[in-house]
């Protein structure tokens, strides 16, 4: 007999995290697994957090974000992503992105109802939903058409009780950033059906190419949900900040769920977030370059290696194609820790299409990408360094 809840048992466990736990085991492991920034947190944003402490500002703040962090996420969405119309009534400061795309969940879905996610996407999208007594159902993308949705495979996965579609753009793990175009024929696909959008651009600032386009701005007419997260563009991703816009009266929604759960945001956190979001912005552009020149540095080492990887337009990974015919990557990455102590996330992780692949995160030092890639593609063309382990792995278990 079980003392968890039958939610709480049905939701799959991160084989993001199952592969980190086993990699933290491994002494000189090279991290190559986790969307972790490589650059730490600006230092004027330490420094804001610091006094704010100092200066006794520790008590609780309203449910739904200091007025200052929001004023300032609204100038942030003004000056960077194009929606110049937003209001602070709009804006939820939340526990992360995570916290923004949970309130969004429950906001929306019931026991029962249905959202639909990009498969491969974050395993979050997934588990958030089955701990809620509701189900994800994976969209297939298509990577010949800049992985649009399949829409005849999206009008085939609605059903009476579908109430919400995830975006990922920038995408994580894949790293395709969707055009204008390309938003916009989604939101009308889902404003004829009643369903609203769930958009998460917590990579909205690290765009390599052009700058990322957000939904609403494309789709400025559909009911939508926007998540925003400081944790990659600002290196805060141990400071739990991100927001959440939506129309007013959905913001509420989102509001009253963080009122009964979290009660408010990290007070201290979020004043070092205003100071992010309002000091110099240099610091974004600066880690921007620095994701962009790796990407550049590798994709040609990859073609040397004879690795394939999605060319990213956004976030910072590359989704390396290593296997063929539906391949379960996760004991194969298991198998590269410990042959090369070498830590990538497994494909499947991410989805059943995320089968044959593997993600690099290029949010790591230059020399760890490069020794990384050399451990792989040696790792790969030597099957017969693929030895039983003396030990159990441990079992990374995919996302339906």
């Amino acid at each position: 007999m079980t003392i968890l809840s039958a939610e709480l048992a049905a939701t799959p466990a991160s084989g993001i995290r199952a592969l980190a736990n086993a990699a933290w085991a491994v002494p000189d492991a090279i991290h190559l697994e986790l969307g972790e920034p490589d650059l730490p947190t600006p230092a004027h944003v330490v420094a804001a957090a610091d006094a704010a402490a100092r200066a006794g500002r520790t008590g609780y703040g309203p449910s739904v974000g200091l007025p200052e962090l929001r004023g300032a996420a609204v100038a942030k969405l003004a000056r960077d992503n194009g929606l110049t119309d937003a209001t602070v009534d709009q804006v939820v400061v939340t526990a992360g992105g995570v916290g923004a795309l949970f309130a969004a969940y429950r906001t929306l879905l019931s026991a029962g109802d249905e959202v639909l996610v990009p498969d491969p996407g974050w395993a979050n999208f997934v588990g958030l939903a089955t701990v809620l007594g509701a189900t994800a159902r994976g969209y297939r993308l298509d990577p010949d058409a800049n992985f649009d949705p399949d829409y005849d495979h999206l009008d085939a996965l609605r059903g009476p009780r579908t109430r919400a579609i995830v975006v990922n753009s920038p995408s994580n793990p894949v790293g395709f950033q969707w055009t204008a175009a390309q938003l916009a024929r989604l939101g009308e696909w889902a404003a004829r059906h009643g369903i609203v959008v769930i958009s998460d651009e917590c990579y909205d600032q690290l765009w390599l190419d052009t700058p990322a386009v957000s939904f609403a701005a494309a789709a400025p007419d559909v009911p939508s949900v926007t998540v925003f997260s400081l944790s990659k563009s600002y290196a805060m991703t141990g400071w739990r900040v991100g927001y959440a816009v939506a129309a007013p009266d959905l913001a509420a929604g989102l509001a009253r769920f963080q009122e009964t759960t979290a009660s408010c945001v990290n007070t201290v956190a979020q004043h070092a977030a205003i100071a992010a979001l309002t000091g110099d912005q240099g610091c974004v552009a600066a880690m921007r370059d620095r994701y962009r020149s790796r990407r550049d540095a590798a994709l040609p080492r990859l073609d040397r290696l004879g690795l394939t990887s999605v060319r990213p337009a956004g976030a910072f990974y590359l989704w390396l194609r290593v296997t063929d015919g539906g391949v379960d990557t996760g004991p194969l990455a298991l198998d590269l820790l410990r042959a090369t102590g070498t830590a990538l996330a497994p494909g499947t992780a991410f989805g059943s299409r995320g089968a044959d692949h593997l993600r690099l995160s290029l949010a790591a030092p230059d020399a760890d990408v490069v020794r990384g890639l050399e451990n792989l593609a040696a790792f790969l063309a030597d099957p017969g360094r693929r030895e039983p382990p003396s030990q159990p792995r441990p079992r990374i278990t995919p996302h339906p």
